[in-house]
């Protein structure tokens, strides 16, 4: 059976994987895509979304999505704490070029298409107020547009089927030294969301850097020759390239594609493993200022959220490569 869903973004590499991903999976119908400020700006990260939507020629509305946290940018300390410990996302490859993990625009053509008048919030609101099917929310970034409408109506989850979130991380951050940075980003607004009660499953970065993408893998993307994926080989290298140098994965010339898991998993669900129901909070200030916090205790306060632990490779790229094959 098809499943709708709504992707929120902050586009952003591996966002535009997952875009792609999603855009020719035909197990997934993609009713409309919201963009949110994180990995750049939103003017880029809306710009980016249309990029990608346009370069795969769907139609699929874009909403233009919140600029700022909640309430996070208010406090200036908390980000300069976060900045005492995030490393620079650009480094200079042997030839003197600067190589960034997250361009300010993605190499594809400028867009023609525009975004849609209403607002990533006001969307959500509209459109789960009167869907007649269940509808599947895929955040990518981070959790403001969807904290902002359920600012305005939580009754929209009666019609929400589970909220998939590309975030956290128990043994693996990111960001800072507690936190990874869709969350980090947005605390009060991740916060809202899983106390909304909804159902919902965090992809975090234990199972995103299992789940890897090898300079032999992009090599493989590069060897079926369609739009999506020489674009989506491209992407990974640049990705490789950082991860080599700022974070290395226990394998070799490899990458995380965090965002792109997420699809994945609507598509085959194995491809996660480990996932276990737990009661989770999360950081609020400090050096805890977004840490996904997972209760340890044998007897743990109420379960609000399943978490992946662990991810199949070898499944991930397999899934990539069943999907890019059809994208000409």
């Amino acid at each position: 059976m098809v499943r709708k869903i709504i992707l929120d973004v902050d586009t952003g590499s591996d966002d535009a994987v997952a875009i792609m991903a999603a855009i020719k999976s035909k197990d997934i119908d993609v009713v409309g895509i919201c963009s949110v400020a994180g990995n750049k700006p939103i003017d880029n990260t809306t710009e980016n979304t249309l990029r990608v939507v346009e370069a795969l020629g769907a139609n699929i509305p874009v909403y233009k999505g919140a600029k700022n946290p909640l309430v996070k940018d208010m406090f200036p300390e908390r980000f300069r704490i976060g900045k005492e410990v995030i490393k620079n996302d650009r480094i200079t490859d042997d030839n003197g070029n600067e190589i960034t993990i997250h361009p300010e625009y993605l190499n594809l053509p400028q867009a023609s298409i525009k975004k849609e008048e209403i607002s990533a919030a006001e969307f959500y609101v509209d459109y789960l107020r009167k869907t007649k099917e269940k509808i599947t929310l895929v955040a990518v970034g981070p959790l403001t547009n969807l904290a902002l409408a359920l600012m305005i109506d939580e009754k929209i989850l009666d019609n929400v089927e589970e909220i998939i979130i590309m975030g956290g991380g128990h043994y693996i951050t990111n960001s800072t030294i507690s936190a990874e940075f869709n969350i980090w980003f947005d605390p009060e607004a991740a916060l809202r969301v899983l106390k909304s009660g909804a159902k919902i499953t965090f992809v975090p970065l234990d199972a995103t850097h299992e789940a890897c993408v090898t300079i032999d893998d992009c090599q493989a993307l590069r060897e079926l020759n369609t739009i999506s994926s020489n674009f989506a080989a491209e992407l990974c290298e640049q990705r490789i390239h950082i991860h080599n140098a700022m974070q290395p994965l226990d394998i070799p010339d490899a990458a995380a594609v965090h965002d792109a898991l997420c699809i994945a998993y609507l598509i085959d669900p194995n491809v996660l493993s480990d996932i276990k129901h737990v009661h989770m909070i999360i950081g609020i200030g400090g050096y805890s200022d977004g840490q996904t916090i997972i209760d340890q205790r044998f007897y743990t306060e109420e379960k609000n959220c399943y978490f992946a632990y662990h991810a199949n490779r070898l499944r991930f790229v397999e899934i990539l490569k069943e999907l890019f094959i059809l994208a000409q």
